[in-house]
Formats: structure tokens, C-alpha cells, sequence
């Protein structure tokens, strides 16, 4: 099975899961203006998420309410779309190209914060490789999470440089396990992900051969629609207590340094070089970043990643709702 119909059947699992899923932290919780339990996502790419369970600044907006709060690790947006597929979380981090692509698949989620702007993703190859450019990756195998930023970067940057994914041989990795095998000289380069790949340019003299800052789409905090539907106040909250987050990791950059490699398991050299590819200052959803899912969206589905009958700028405008974080920050 080709790489494109196997990402398509994990959308399409994933959206039907989150359709016929009674697995609902809401379920009990009836017309209630918050429910029992929160379950949310932490992300070592997103280190707001990380500052955010520190503190507990969601436990203590919900305080009154009563709300527990739960966190479940994320190691990738794959990872969050089929956790809010399943409904084991109820808000998810991924990069915004992969919402998109679920979005495209049915999976009825919303972006409703920006939690940063990253250069997270490069194409990556070690120290010794020939490899110099885009062209050179033809016949190479390339280590990609599927479904993923890195992926959706690498599919670009294809594209840009007149090559396809059938020119070269995609080796679909969780992104740690793509780095380890990258170092290990099992494949000939890596879509690489931080912190594995600040990790890897400090640790092994891993190259990043090709960075576009603009190939990199937001890192979105998105919301299961049914939770947001019955508990719009509790999207406003969390969002305050992310907006809390975020602020904080602005003002205090060496102790979220500190955070990071308590939480990763990183040193300070990997989590400061990654926090500097973090840029925090639009959280409100706007019109930058539809352009930016508008531009991603087309050449996705140029390469067969999303269906041709799909009207992008239509699924992106559903899938974007900056109204709860314009009630908190603005």
C-alpha cells in the first residue's frame, strides 16, 4: 500500500472513531457549564503544554467549578488526532497542516489558539552524508511520521523542487525513532521534529540541509467540536489558563528552559536552541494563519495527500474559530 492510501485509511479510522466514539470526558457531565474532568494533551514540541502542567494554572481556573484535570503525553500530531478521534482527550496540540488534513477527512475539530509559531521541522542528514539539497534525496530513503508537520514539510518541499514522493523511499517512523534512525545510518535523512532534531544537530553533527520557515505551520491547539458545542465557557478557560502559559514562558525563558529538561529528558544546550525556534506572539487564530493552511492545503492536495474535490479555503475557515481566544485576549 502506497504511503498516501495508507495516511488516508489512518484519517478516515480516525475520523469515523471520533464520529461513533462513546468515550467522552463530557458524557456524565449533562448541560452543566463544566464538566467533570478535562483531559488535555502535553507535548515536549510544545513547550507552553509543559509550563502549563508545572503549574497547574488549569487546575486553578477550574478550581470552583471542580473539575479534575487530565494529562496525556502527545509524541506527535498523529498522536493527538487519534487521541481526540478516540475522545481520550478533549483538546489536542498538533501542527496546523495536520489538523487540516483530518479537518479534510471529517474529523469535526476546531483550532481555537495558537500556542506558537515554530521552526520546528527541517530535513535532516548526518554529518557525512552527501546530501545537499532537496534533488539530491531521489532514490534516498527518508524517515517521516506520516500525518505530521515534518511529513507535510517534506511532501513541500518535494513539490517545490519538482519531485514527488514515488522519486525517493519514505520509511514511516515515530519522530524519536526517526531520529535514532538517522544517527544509526538506516536511512539517508530524517523530517526531523524538536527536540529530537535540536538533540541530534548538538549530539551527533546532525545538518539541517533545507529550513523554510514558512514550510512550517502553526502549532494549533484544537478542540473536539462536541465538547466545545456543550462547554463553550470551559474553552474560554482553558484558553486563559494557556494564554497564562504563554505569557509566562515569553517573560521567563530560562526557567521554561529549566521545565523542558526536566519534562523531555533533555539537556539545557537541545531545550534552549528549541525554544529559540519558538516564536510566541500571535495566539489569536487569524488571517495569517488561514493563508498559511491555504497554501499547504493546495499543494497537499497536488500531491494526492487530500482529495481533489475538497474546497481548501471552505475547510480551513471551518476548521479556524478565533472567537473564544478574541473573548479572552482581546
Amino acid at each position: 500500500m502506497t504511503n498516501k492510501k495508507i495516511i488516508t485509511a489512518i484519517l478516515l479510522s480516525m475520523s469515523m472513531i471520533l464520529i461513533f466514539s462513546a468515550c467522552s470526558s463530557q458524557s456524565d457531565a449533562g448541560s452543566s457549564s463544566a464538566p467533570d474532568t478535562i483531559t488535555v494533551d502535553y507535548a515536549y514540541y510544545s513547550p507552553t503544554s509543559l509550563v502549563l502542567k508545572e503549574f497547574g494554572f488549569l487546575e486553578e481556573i477550574f478550581e470552583e467549578e471542580g473539575t479534575e484535570i487530565e494529562y496525556v503525553l502527545s509524541q506527535g500530531s498523529n498522536r493527538a488526532l487519534e487521541f481526540l478521534s478516540g475522545g481520550s482527550v478533549d483538546f489536542g496540540s498538533t501542527a496546523g497542516a495536520a489538523a487540516l488534513m483530518a479537518k479534510g477527512n471529517n474529523a469535526p475539530i476546531k483550532n481555537v489558539y495558537v500556542y506558537s509559531q515554530p521552526e520546528w521541522t527541517a530535513l535532516v542528514t548526518d554529518e557525512d552524508s552527501e546530501i545537499e539539497n532537496v534533488e539530491d534525496l531521489a532514490g534516498k530513503k527518508v524517515a517521516a511520521t506520516l500525518g505530521t508537520d515534518p511529513y507535510i514539510f517534506l511532501v513541500r518541499a518535494l513539490n517545490e523542487a519538482g519531485l514527488s514522493e514515488d522519486d525517493l523511499e519514505i520509511v514511516n517512523l515515530q519522530h524519536s525513532d526517526g531520529a535514532n534512525a538517522l544517527a544509526s545510518g538506516q536511512v539517508d535523512a530524517w523530517a526531523g521534529l524538536d527536540p529530537h532534531m535540536a538533540r541530534q544537530e548538538l549530539e551527533t553533527g546532525a545538518e539541517l540541509f533545507y529550513r523554510n520557515t514558512s514550510f512550517n505551520t502553526y502549532g494549533f491547539l484544537n478542540v473536539r467540536e462536541a465538547f466545545a458545542d456543550e462547554y463553550p465557557e470551559a474553552v474560554a478557560k482553558v484558553i486563559e489558563a494557556y494564554e497564562k502559559a504563554r505569557v509566562w514562558v515569553e517573560e521567563n525563558p530560562e526557567e521554561t528552559i529549566e521545565i523542558m529538561v526536566q519534562e523531555a529528558q533533555i539537556d539545557s544546550e537541545v531545550a534552549e536552541l528549541q525554544l529559540e525556534r519558538n516564536n510566541f506572539d500571535q495566539p489569536i487564530p487569524g488571517e495569517e494563519h488561514r493563508n498559511s493552511l491555504i497554501e499547504a492545503g493546495l499543494v497537499l492536495q497536488e500531491s494526492g495527500n487530500m482529495e481533489e474535490d475538497l474546497d481548501i479555503e471552505e475547510l480551513v475557515n471551518d476548521l479556524i474559530d478565533p472567537s473564544y481566544a478574541e473573548d479572552v485576549i482581546n
